[in-house]
């Protein structure tokens, strides 16, 4: 309904397979990196283990790392993300799974991730579902999300293929709203939230975006066991 670009359309397992190669080159830490680094009621250092759900070339794997979480799981659904991130090495283990669906064991992580993914769902309720699942008492969930705003203004997710063709993946759009009601309905309380919006640093990589300046584009909610 809000995609003004009429790309061709491929789900998230086609796509992201697909966009695997550059993925990296085109993602930029703008995106979501730099929010994960204004959290500031999680402590990194502290978490023994993390879910990275929707692991993709291990970024965010690597990113955690970095801050020094501990062990790290990641789950993907496409596998030419998943041999990327394990020649990455920052994740204990990889499996290709559905991030509703992780198949990790429940229960065990201090800290659950998910990012740039939820876009991709019809629904919110079996992510916010299934991170219940996996956090310990007193764990964190931590999702980083494309902005409701961006999609809405009609831009969905998308990539270019070898010979230069636009090609979207399935987008849907959540609202903030949906998220805080997904989360409620499965024992999450909100703590943080963060806005990333389209500034100097932006249209300095993207000159093209000048026009969007000032616009939101990507988001990151803290969430706690309530």
């Amino acid at each position: 309904m809000f995609d003004r670009r009429g790309y061709p359309t491929v789900s998230a397992r086609d796509g992201y397979d697909a966009w695997a190669a550059t993925y990296d080159g085109s993602v930029l830490d703008l995106m979501d990196l730099r929010l994960l680094a204004r959290v500031g009621c999680v402590a990194w250092s502290g978490v023994a283990r993390a879910a990275d759900l929707a692991c993709g070339t291990g970024r965010t794997g690597a990113w955690l790392r970095g801050r020094g979480v501990g062990s790290i799981d990641g789950v993907d659904i496409a596998p030419g993300m998943l041999a990327l991130a394990e020649a990455r090495g920052v994740h204990a283990t990889l499996r290709e799974a559905d991030i509703r669906e992780s198949g990790l064991a429940g229960g065990g992580y201090g800290l659950v991730v998910c990012s740039l993914a939820d876009e991709h769902l019809p629904e919110l309720g079996p992510l916010y579902a299934e991170a219940a699942r996996l956090a310990t008492a007193g764990g964190w969930f931590v999702l980083v999300g494309y902005h409701p705003y961006f999609v809405m203004d009609g831009m969905p997710t998308h990539y270019h293929t070898a010979t230069g063709e636009a090609v979207a993946i399935e987008t849907y759009v959540h609202l903030l709203a949906d998220h805080v009601g997904a989360a409620r309905a499965h024992g999450w309380r909100l703590e943080e939230l963060h806005e990333g919006v389209v500034d100097d640093a932006w249209v300095a990589a993207k000159p093209k975006w000048g026009s969007k300046r000032g616009r939101p584009i990507s988001f990151a909610a803290v969430w706690a066991r309530a």
